[in-house]
């Protein structure tokens, strides 16, 4: 079977004190809402243009929604879409890849490469 997995978008200071501290409590929305906004491959080139637009310095982690248990939930959003959540701190263990936000030829958002 495959691994689950979702993608956070992190500013800079939010993937530093990822690897710093080991845990993700979430952005301002994601405490503000009670779980961590998380993006599916298919989704997550949207998501960045329409919340994170003109931003730069931007960080994808992948995360494996398989290690966060029951803490991962599929919830209906824009346009009825499921998009997964986090509810529960995003430990560093979870992350399998993250790298600097880059864009293909075309403007999608590349998917971070582990090691």
């Amino acid at each position: 079977m495959r691994t689950p997995v979702a993608y956070k978008v992190l500013t800079a200071a939010q993937m530093a004190a990822l690897e710093a501290d080991g845990s993700f409590a979430g952005a301002p929305v994601d405490l503000a809402d009670g779980y961590i906004h998380l993006s599916t491959h298919a989704q997550l080139t949207e998501t960045v243009d329409r919340h994170f637009a003109g931003q730069t310095g931007l960080w994808v982690a992948a995360i494996d929604l398989a290690v966060m248990g029951d803490a991962a939930k599929w919830e209906p959003s824009r346009g009825g879409a499921l998009f997964p959540h986090l509810y529960a701190p995003l430990p560093l263990s979870a992350v399998l890849a993250y790298g600097e936000l880059r864009r293909d030829e075309a403007g999608a958002v590349m998917l971070p490469v582990a090691g």
